[in-house]
């Protein structure tokens, strides 16, 4: 059924006749002879997921900073291929299958039964099923691949995002024990996160690498070769800008890992660390050797309540407890406390924001990792939904870059007819047209024109869809350019500074004139509604300007004087 191809290609060699594809070992590039990725091209993962839990003792002080919790190691790195297609046509020892449960057709990999053979189906049938983050191991039948290692992901949820880490790394794992225990030495392992779990692609990606990793630090004598495996250009560029963090070639590349790590990189398994569920007692009880001190008598105490007396006495607890015992690491109870009080200050925020009418602006503010799983909760459902109707409204849609070259997304406030948009659907749609440009720096216009004639959403809706967007989207926008503000809008945008974040809102550039916003964002890089133009001439009487209605083209009028931007 299979036929071995000679030529080395991205995708594993050339369909044969029969549509199917032999791929061998010498066939793939080994990730240790693959070019090296440096700054300029490896996205910076921390933003994707750093974890407040973890503890920054983890890291050990260098000439450099810190040592590489992922060192360099030549002999792991050889292990290791990256091959874009199916994992089933590669010929090694054993390949992964993602099921679920039941391990039935319908719920395992795509085009895996129909590769090996109705044999398949029946051996699963007969194995009783398997529990997630567990595996079961099969005959490969007609695959050219000695054994199928099947296992089941977790279903992913935000408020059970460490458990799901858990689980996943646990799918690996044991699927790498698997392969010991059956004496096979080489195995394809593709994406075992699925879209239909819900699981985040990149977060899941960095827990399947460090877990692979740090299982070949302790076995790499009993593997030859693990080579993941995707099936789609999105998958591939993650791993390719993950692989090096992990699976550093070279001193430089260590060097860039360390700073672009996620703070969380799991124990010595890769699982993730909860430091509420540490034992964090310091020391064990320890009897001081100190000199005996001269025995009080007991006055007055009747012979049975001696022993408790002495009991419940200080002295007797000091001198057969040393202090460290009763001395916890304070970092999970102290964070609790940190954040009730930051809670008890977003609802003072949260009153007086009531108070000037702008909604809800408190509540306690979210964790880094908590807005990474609602960013990668939405992003999810937004990429899985027909948002076409949204987008005919013109309400946010790209522009091209502004004046440095930055991409610019473009705002219409006064097409935003509230009690005709979904604000649900909204939201999933903003988080789609939004994740292409909050990877690196940005700009937003927002055209303010007569959006004071419509009803706009409260300040409290803003918040949440800043919380939503993540901290990545905060930390890369560049400015805000306001056309044409209100004094409301002006008053708000204040509020905003206030009482919720003003690393966002500081950015915001008031403009009063469409010449002036051109500065910041050349005219040929913005579509432009015509209200908008005909707003300007109306607030600004045309003063300096003169606006050619066939392109739209604004120009300085002869022997107009220049006006400085107001910001």
């Amino acid at each position: 059924m299979y036929r071995p191809v000679s030529a080395i290609t991205d995708h594993g060699g050339l369909p044969t006749e029969s549509g199917d594809t032999v791929v061998t070992l010498d066939q793939v590039p080994r990730w240790i002879d693959g070019d090296l990725r440096y700054s300029d091209e490896i996205e910076d993962p921390s933003s994707h997921f750093p974890d407040p839990l973890a503890s920054s003792s983890e890291a050990e002080s260098s000439g450099t900073g810190i040592v590489s919790r992922f060192p360099v190691d030549h002999e792991v790195n050889s292990k290791i291929y990256l091959w874009r297609g199916n994992p089933w046509n590669m010929e090694v020892d054993a390949v992964v299958n993602s099921t679920n449960e039941n391990m039935d057709e319908a719920h395992c990999s795509p085009g895996l039964h129909a590769a090996s053979g109705p044999g398949l189906a029946e051996e699963c049938s007969t194995l009783g099923g398997c529990r997630t983050g567990m595996s079961r191991v099969t005959n490969a039948y007609d695959l050219p691949s000695r054994r199928i290692i099947h296992t089941v992901g977790p279903k992913y949820a935000v408020k059970y995002h460490t458990a799901a880490e858990n689980a996943l790394s646990h799918c690996y794992r044991s699927c790498l024990e698997l392969l010991i225990e059956n004496r096979l030495q080489s195995i394809a392992i593709g994406c075992i996160y699925t879209e239909a779990k819900y699981y985040p692609r990149e977060p899941a990606a960095h827990v399947a690498i460090r877990t692979i990793r740090r299982f070949l630090e302790k076995q790499k004598d009993k593997i030859t070769a693990v080579v993941f495996c995707t099936t789609t250009a999105n998958d591939t560029d993650i791993y390719k800008r993950l692989l090096p963090l992990y699976f550093p070639r070279d001193r430089n590349e260590e060097s860039f890992a360390i700073m672009k790590l996620p703070a969380d990189v799991g124990d010595e398994n890769g699982e993730t660390l909860i430091d509420e569920r540490k034992i964090r007692i310091k020391s064990l009880p320890n009897v001081k050797k100190s000199v005996p001190k001269p025995r009080k008598a007991l006055i007055d105490v009747p012979i049975n309540d001696r022993g408790l007396t002495r009991r419940n006495s200080s002295s007797y607890l000091d001198s057969y407890l040393d202090p460290d015992f009763m001395s916890l690491i304070m970092d999970p109870d102290q964070r609790r406390k940190e954040q009730w009080e930051k809670t008890a200050k977003a609802q003072n925020g949260f009153k007086l924001g009531k108070i000037l009418g702008f909604g809800d602006v408190g509540g306690p503010p979210l964790s880094a990792a908590e807005e990474y799983s609602l960013h990668s909760r939405y992003l999810a459902k937004a990429n899985s939904r027909n948002l076409s109707e949204i987008a005919e409204m013109k309400i946010v849609y790209r522009g091209g870059v502004d004046s440095e070259g930055r991409p610019v997304m473009v705002i219409v406030g006064a097409h935003f007819l509230l009690r005709c948009l979904d604000l649900d659907r909204f939201v999933l749609y903003i988080v789609k047209e939004f994740e292409p440009l909050i990877q690196k720096a940005y700009s937003i216009v927002y055209f303010h024109s007569a959006a004071s004639l419509q009803v706009q959403p409260d300040l409290g809706w803003m918040r949440k869809l800043q919380q939503i967007l993540g901290r990545k989207s905060q930390r890369n926008l560049h400015a805000i350019y306001v056309l044409h503000p209100s004094f409301g809008l002006k008053a708000a945008v204040f509020t905003m500074q206030l009482l919720v974040d003003n690393m966002v809102w500081k950015k915001v550039v008031y403009v009063e004139r469409l010449l002036h916003l051109f500065k910041y964002v050349p005219r040929e890089q913005l579509t432009i509604p015509d209200f908008v133009f005909q707003h300007d001439l109306e607030v600004n009487g045309g003063k300096g300007l003169v606006v050619d209605p066939r392109t739209k083209y604004v120009y300085n009028r002869p022997g107009g004087k220049s006006e400085n931007v107001i910001i």
